[in-house]
Formats: structure tokens, sequence, C-alpha cells
């Protein structure tokens, strides 16, 4: 349903500009929460039975009442090499008075650094999509959580606005690395990726393989891909895929020097574009709204210049050979089977990388797994920290919530 609006004292050719404007707008907008969601145009969208004005009342109230994303650390900044602004944030582990312990001097030396786990997540998210995980690893162990450049509360990228090259993983692998550098600067590491975050450790790797025989001691790579990224057909037909695969990259560049324009589709579209969040990013049908709004608040907050400037970086991205950094670490590699975005076949195709890698494949899961079985994504990932000893086997990991709606 397309809504169109006439300003008091338009002439009729203005109005028929504005018209048209809105279409385009409307459009861009169906076209790039399709994207934004990792995903490519042409999905069919379920008929929404529920009236228009209903469903933005119930949006409000999720934004007022949802507890997601709302869970904060001690802030940080580090910067990238072209000087980009990168916002983190640390747990500390507490000790049983509530407080972090203090650093303890034996002989005179330091107590050994505790181990760090960096959690990078994904395209058009933030540091926020970890929030389950987060409730449930605070105070247990020390955790960096940060956003990608141009997400979140981080800078937008240097060299991107002042209109140089579009981002490439390896640029975020060198970020990864800042932030290492300013919020983890000594001690044992385990790396924590999803989608784009674990494209992010995988450039990492191959960037600085010093770095990760000497301090990575377990890595997660969570709905993720090591290449071949342009064969994805994202559940679409072959002939819609290969129309979309030859037409999108030029279709994003100039809706991204149309920001104005696309950000009001994206507004006027929200039905649809909820719809289209929904489907590639969950695959159960009982996901509690809130979490889908909390995705959708994410995401919709990518600015469209963004999604333009990162989307080339996923069809170059090829990372195979630098798989094998990590082969001689713990690793869990883990994906939502019905994942349409980084399809499953993708981490096993890693898994068949890393012979000893733990390879778990969650049932009637999407891209967002760590959202949608987030109780079945931190006991796999409590597990690899205490095979690393960033955690004591014996510690206990609590869960936090339940994405299912009551009672189903």
């Amino acid at each position: 349903m397309w809504t169109e609006e006439r300003h008091v004292g338009e002439s009729s050719a203005e109005a028929a500009a504005g018209v048209a404007s809105w279409r385009v707008a409307g459009l861009a907008g169906a076209a790039i929460g399709v994207v934004a969601a990792g995903a490519a145009a042409g999905v069919a969208v379920e008929r929404l039975t529920v009236g228009r004005g209903m469903r933005r009342k119930a949006r409000l109230a999720l934004d007022a009442s949802g507890p997601f994303g709302s869970l904060r650390g001690t802030p940080g900044k580090a910067y990238a090499g072209d000087g980009t602004e990168l916002y983190y944030e640390v747990e500390e582990v507490e000790s049983e008075g509530g407080a972090a312990p203090r650093r303890l001097r034996l002989f005179g030396r330091k107590a050994p650094a505790p181990v760090t786990v960096v959690f990078s997540h994904g395209y058009c998210l933030n540091q926020d999509s970890w929030h389950f995980q987060r409730a449930a690893l605070r105070g247990v162990v020390r955790s960096v959580y940060w956003d990608q450049r141009s997400h979140g509360r981080s800078g937008r990228g240097v060299e991107q606005a002042d209109g140089g090259p579009d981002v490439t993983i390896d640029q975020l692998g060198r970020d990864l690395k800042a932030v290492i550098d300013a919020a983890a600067p000594e001690g044992p590491l385990v790396l924590v990726g999803h989608s784009m975050g674990g494209m992010t450790l995988m450039a990492f790797a191959d960037q600085f393989p010093e770095l990760v025989a000497e301090r990575v001691v377990g890595v997660a790579l969570v709905g993720t891909s090591s290449g071949r990224l342009g064969e994805v057909s994202y559940g679409l037909p072959v002939v819609g895929v290969n129309a979309v695969r030859r037409v999108l990259p030029g279709v994003l560049k100039i809706l991204g020097q149309r920001a104005d324009l696309v950000e009001k589709g994206r507004r006027a579209t929200a039905d649809l574009f909820a719809g289209i969040i929904k489907r590639y990013s969950f695959a159960s049908r009982d996901v509690d709204p809130a979490v889908a709004r909390f995705a959708e608040r994410m995401i919709e907050s990518t600015p469209i210049d963004v999604v333009a400037e990162f989307y080339p970086a996923f069809q170059e991205h090829e990372k195979s050979e630098a798989i094998e950094r990590f082969a001689q670490l713990p690793v869990l590699v883990l994906a939502g089977d019905q994942d349409l975005v980084t399809p499953s076949e993708h981490s096993e195709a890693i898994a068949g990388l890393l012979p000893d890698a733990e390879l778990v494949l969650v049932p009637d899961a999407g891209h967002l797994v760590m959202l949608e079985h987030p109780e079945a994504v931190t006991d796999r990932l409590a597990d690899l920290l205490a095979r690393t000893g960033a955690v004591p086997a014996g510690a206990t990991v609590g869960s936090y919530g339940d994405t299912a709606q009551p009672g189903s």
C-alpha cells in the first residue's frame, strides 16, 4: 500500500512530481530494506491484515518498553588508520562482591591479564545485536563489544565520507586491530564474529597472523562466510537473483546519492520493510514481536549511503586461505539451518577447512540466530569459553529472556 501526501497550495504539476517522488522513494525504500537485511529485491511479503495505525502504535509501544539494546559497559574509543573513530564498550569480570577485582601483584609482578572476548557484529547491525549473549556473560568474562565503522555509535568512515574508496573487508580487519590495541592490549583473546563480523575476523587473521598465533585462544564464527557470496540466491528464483546481481550495485550507488529521498521511502514503506526484515532475519514463526522490532530498529538506523558503500565488499570477499590461521585453535562454527543470507552451506565449508572445529547448525533458525535462539548460541559459546580457559569449567553462564511469544 503506497501513501501519497499533497501539501496545500501545490500546483498540479508539483503534486504530480511529488507523487512520483514518493513512488520512487517507496520502491527505493523497499529495495534497501531487502539489502539492509542482507537480501536482494523481489521477495514476496506476507499479506498484512492489521490496520496501519494499529501497527504504528504497536511499534511505538515496543520501542518504549523493550529492554533490548539497553545494556551498556564502560565506553572507549579507538581510531582506525584513516582516523575513523571506533566506539567500544568493555564489560569487566565481577568479583563475588560485585565489583571488578583488583589485579594483584605476586612477588612484584602483575597477575596475568584475563582472557578478553571481543564481539564483532554484522552488516547494518551494531554491538547491541549481541544483547542476549552479553546479558548472560556479564561479570563472568571480560568482554569487548564494538561498533564497526559507520555503524552504531562509531564515527562515519573518514575515507568514505571524503569520497574515497568503498569499504573493504580488509579495512574492517585493520579496524578490529585498532580496537584490540585500545581495549585489550595484552592477554589472551577469544574472537567472536557474526556475518560481516566473522569476515572481519578472517581479514584480521589474514593481516596479523603473528598476533593470532601469539594471543588468540579461541574463535566463534556465527552465520558467516569465507567467500562466494555472489552465488547466494537469497531464496529467489534463478532468473530474479541474476537480474538483481546485475543491477543492484548500480542502483545502490545511485540511491546512496539520494539519501534524503530514500530515507523518506523507508519511512513510507515501514510495514513492507518490517516484513522483509522478518523474512531474512528469522525462520521461526513464533519470534517475539519485540525482538523482531529490535532487529528492525538496528537495520533501519543504518543510512542508505552506508548500506551502499559496504555492499561491494561482500561480492569481493574471499578469505578461505585466511581461515587456516585458526586451524590450531578451538573454533565454533554456528549457523541457522534456514539462513537465507549466509546459507548454512557456507558454515559447513568453513568447518571443512577446520577439521577440528565444532560445527553447529541450529534448527528453525535464520540469519540472526543469536537473537532468534539465544540460549542455543550462548550455550555453545559458553562451552567454547570453557575450553579456552576464558571461564572456569564449572562457571555458571545464565540465560536471558526467550524469543518465543508467551504461550508458544
